[in-house]
């Protein structure tokens, strides 16, 4: 399918640059994506909210904060209202990385839209919006129809 090899391209590309990164400062991929979604989206710093926007495993994401625990780049802070909600916040050792991390996603940027006019890059970002919302909804239907049974 035409769209999805063109994605795993685009994708590879950005795998590279940011692996990069992940060698220089001994992190896995998720470990390195974690970081920079954090970083990216601070109003979405639960486990639960990671696995939800980022589409990625339970298992996975808990694997990855405990060793990015470790590596004392993020921390997990209870929330004195409700025992059960946790937050996870970047440190400040985790800055270097994030830095190094937004620089590599700014290359990519630059390099995979290069020749793009504003107009053009404006529509890209809709369309591709568009086409993130159809499976959004057709997820989101499968899931419904098949808890029903």
């Amino acid at each position: 399918m035409y769209f999805w090899d063109k994605h795993k391209t685009i994708t590879s590309y950005y795998e590279l640059l940011s692996g990069e990164v992940c060698e220089r400062y001994e992190l896995t991929q998720m470990e390195y994506d974690i970081l920079m979604f954090l970083n990216n989206n601070p109003q979405h710093n639960t486990a639960a909210e990671i696995v939800k926007v980022r589409k990625s495993t339970k298992s996975h994401v808990s694997t990855s904060l405990k060793k990015l625990e470790n590596k004392e780049l993020v921390e997990r802070k209870q929330s004195e209202d409700n025992k059960k909600h946790i937050e996870i916040f970047l440190l400040d050792k985790a800055e270097e990385i994030v830095e190094a991390g937004i620089n590599a996603q700014k290359q990519f940027a630059q390099n995979v839209l290069k020749g793009l006019t504003e107009e053009e890059k404006d529509m890209c970002i809709n369309v591709f919006d568009k086409i993130c919302d159809n499976a959004e909804e057709y997820l989101r239907e499968y899931k419904e129809n098949t808890n029903e049974t």
